[in-house]
């Protein structure tokens, strides 16, 4: 598993570091602002980690939220050597137990597949805010990329299908944000960019057109998929939604 290079911002020089047990992993996490008036939970993405979202942990404090942000299985500072769905959900549940429940949530990619995921079976209202960037929407759709790139044949597939199974109790199909929306009664704002080549737009486009009255959907284009959550314009409209009493 490759980590993120990037130093620790001094933000996190502020914070409460603690660790729980999740699965045997030993996770790292940070909570600021303690006793804040609303809760909010910061969820990064593959190959990513907590530190790469210093400015919504710098501008959700100054709003007086207590913050938690963690290091899923195999990131940052936590340990193992590869993450699953359903051990980054265990995470989010643990968390949520110990530190919750939360008001708010941000994810990224994986961290945003997961955070839908754990909304559609976790209590929640309508006042909740969800914000999912680049969600890793369709994971039939990473499947089958990566099959492509290899060159896989239908037979290797099915075997590869029937494993997920075994392992999980879920066929790949079910690990779909499209699929947990209808599940999800939080307001939800979902960034995707037309050029992210690593979450395929297309997929985002199809909960899109399922006209979901709680969400709101904005498109981005030049973007990409990491660039897309460090976008001065998006972290402002994300801290917009957050903040704002209006329900969708």
């Amino acid at each position: 598993m490759r980590k993120s290079p990037r130093k620790e911002p001094p933000i996190f020089k502020q914070g409460r570091i603690f660790t729980i047990d999740v699965n045997g992993h030993r996770v790292f996490g940070h909570q600021w602002n303690s006793g804040g008036s609303k809760k909010a939970l910061v969820l990064h993405g593959f190959e990513s980690s907590s530190k790469n979202f210093d400015r919504y942990i710098s501008l959700l404090i100054k709003k007086n939220f207590e913050v938690i942000a963690v290091d899923a299985p195999a990131h940052g500072r936590s340990s193992g050597k590869r993450i699953t769905l359903p051990l980054y959900l265990a995470t989010i549940e643990r968390v949520n137990t110990g530190y919750g429940p939360f008001d708010a949530f941000i994810g990224h990619s994986f961290g945003a597949l997961t955070l839908a995921h754990f909304l559609e079976t976790t209590k929640h209202d309508h006042l909740t805010k969800a914000v999912l960037i680049a969600p890793a929407t369709e994971t039939t759709s990473t499947i089958n990329t990566f099959f492509s790139v290899l060159h896989l044949d239908q037979e290797v597939r099915t075997e590869f299908d029937k494993l997920i199974h075994q392992l999980s109790g879920q066929w790949p199909s079910h690990y779909s944000v499209l699929r947990a929306m209808g599940n999800i009664s939080a307001q939800v704002l979902w960034y995707h960019d037309e050029e992210d080549q690593l979450t395929p737009f297309s997929d985002a486009v199809k909960v899109k057109e399922e006209g979901y009255p709680n969400l709101v959907f904005r498109a981005t284009k030049g973007l990409g998929h990491r660039r897309i959550y460090r976008d001065n314009e998006v972290i402002k409209d994300v801290m917009r939604f957050i903040e704002s009493e209006v329900v969708v």
